[in-house]
Order: C-alpha cells, then structure tokens, then sequence
C-alpha cells in the first residue's frame, strides 16, 4: 500500500462505508477503489463515479459489490479468492479441534482456579467425519487438511464436478446437503453469500445432525438461520457450535454469548499477516496494472475496462 501511495494519489478512508453520502462523495472522482466487505458497492454508487476503472475487493466474497453494475458501466471487478484461503482452512481446523477438547471452556476453568479433568473429557478428529459445505479453495483445503487428522470427508456443492481435481485428490464424497448434515460428526460452512444461500442452514437442517456433532461456520452468517441455530443448541440437538461470522456484524446480544459449548470470534478467519499481505499486495498490483493501462490478473469480469 505504501508503494501505491508514492505512485498516485490515495486516499484513505476506513471508515467511510458507515456513512453513505460521506462514501459517495470519496469515491465520486477516484479512478480506482480498494474495498473490504463491509463497503458496499451499489448500482447508484457506481453510476455516481464517471472516472472508474476498476473496484478492486481485497478479499475473496463479492456478495458487497454489484458486480453486473460494474459490467455494465464496463468496471473491472478484481478480486483475491485464493490468498486468504490457507488461513481460513487452518483457523477451521483450529476451531474443530477447540470444539472437540473444550479448549476455551478449560481455558477459563483453569484461569479461575478450578482443575476439574473430568469435566472436559473430549473427542478425537480421527476416525470422525467432516462434512464441508461448499467445495471451492477454502473447502478444499480444509479437506486435504483434515485427510490429514484421518477424517472421512464429505462435500456439498451442487457446482463441483465429481470427478475434478480437488475432489478425487482429497478423495471426498459429494452427497446432498441433508445427507452431509446427517452422516457428519462436524460440519463446516464455506458456502458463499447471496439469495441462493441465505437461511439455508435452518433449524430443520439441525435437527438432522447427530446430537453429537459440532457446526463452524467461516463463511457468510447471513447462510445460517441463527435462531434456528441457538434453538437447537439449547434443545441438545447438536453438541456445539464455532462462528466466526454473524448475519450482523457487528451481533448484539445473544443466547450464544452465555453457551460455554459455543466459540465466537469476530470474523478474522483471513486474518493473518501472511494472508493480509497476500490479499493487499495483490489488488494494489491489479489497480496498479489497470491504471497503467494493462490488465487486472484477479480479475471477475473482464481484464481491461471498456468505458
């Protein structure tokens, strides 16, 4: 970013996408915009910026930015869906095993005097099966990753051919969404944002899981029906629950806030300093191409812009 900022001239402003009118006039005569996901790049914004050229989203979701607007008004959509992806697998994997040893709950056990072994007798990985919802890089890498633990993997992603690359090197079972939720002993979100995907993890989906069994969603909190969710936690449907992302963030209050089988943290799966310097470095180089007159390498819709 620094490198940007000694080429052209850049404007930062954090937090600017809380305030609408503040955003429109930021970003009305820039050539190039950066964003994260909380921006969200509408159809009028767009339609406001007569100079640009390319929106370039540090990140791997688009679900923020009306990326048919940008084609339309002939925009380049760049985005990085691959530099963040081992982070993410890696903090799933970590918060699996948190669920199965009760690490945060013997963490505070401990840390106010108690030493109760019993009480945080827990489970193995090996030999358990993971479902993964959504089969893309993140899916993927999660599955090579606990191949590695000896778990049995299952996909959902009625996008994925069966017999693709990733699918026969992490050797995964495709199966329908129901049957993934019932046959896993955890089950991980990746599924992207969007009206297809919205609520689709409802209360009726809980209740096909195995009483013993643990959810994680590192994906979109708009996927999960979060009463549905804490309903069943609360009826002993399922064992427990991982969420690094909430339908509102930030989330307000909630019964999960007081479930010592629950683990919530604020939406960092990609937060890493490797990963963060992969995803900046890499739209900084594709705004950096564009504007020079060359073409975009992550890009969504077309390389070069065309108004």
């Amino acid at each position: 970013m620094d490198a940007l900022q000694a080429e052209l001239d850049v404007a930062f402003e954090p937090q600017a996408w809380q305030d609408p009118a503040r955003l429109a006039e930021a970003v009305r005569g820039a050539r190039a915009w950066i964003v994260r996901n909380q921006t969200q790049v509408t159809a009028e914004l767009i339609a406001k910026a007569k100079r640009l050229e390319i929106i370039a989203r540090a990140g791997a979701g688009l679900d923020n930015i009306d990326v048919a607007a940008a084609t339309s008004a002939g925009v380049v959509v760049a985005s990085t869906p691959s530099q963040n992806s081992l982070s993410v697998a890696e903090l799933t994997l970590g918060l699996m095993l948190a669920l199965a040893r009760n690490i945060p709950a013997a963490d505070r056990h401990v840390k106010s005097g108690g030493w109760d072994r019993l009480r945080f007798l827990g489970g193995e990985l090996f030999g358990k099966t993971l479902g993964v919802l959504g089969f893309g890089r993140i899916g993927f890498l999660t599955a090579r990753r606990a191949a590695a633990f000896g778990m049995h993997v299952l996909a959902y992603d009625p996008y994925v051919d069966p017999d693709s690359v990733p699918v026969v090197e992490s050797r995964a079972i495709l199966a329908e969404l129901d049957c993934v939720m019932a046959d896993s002993d955890f089950v991980t979100c990746h599924l992207p944002g969007g009206k297809e995907t919205r609520g689709l993890i409802d209360y009726a989906r809980f209740l096909r899981m195995k009483p013993t069994a643990f959810f994680i969603n590192v994906a979109r909190g708009e996927v999960v029906d979060e009463p549905g969710l804490i309903r069943a936690l609360e009826e002993g449907r399922i064992a427990g629950a991982a969420l690094d992302v909430r339908a509102q963030e930030p989330p307000g209050a909630s019964p999960l806030d007081r479930m010592e089988n629950v683990i919530l943290i604020p939406h960092v799966a990609a937060f890493t300093r490797e990963a963060q310097h992969r995803v900046v470095a890499s739209v900084c180089r594709d705004v950096r191409a564009v504007l020079s007159g060359g073409e975009a390498v992550g890009y969504v819709n077309f390389p070069k812009p065309k108004r």
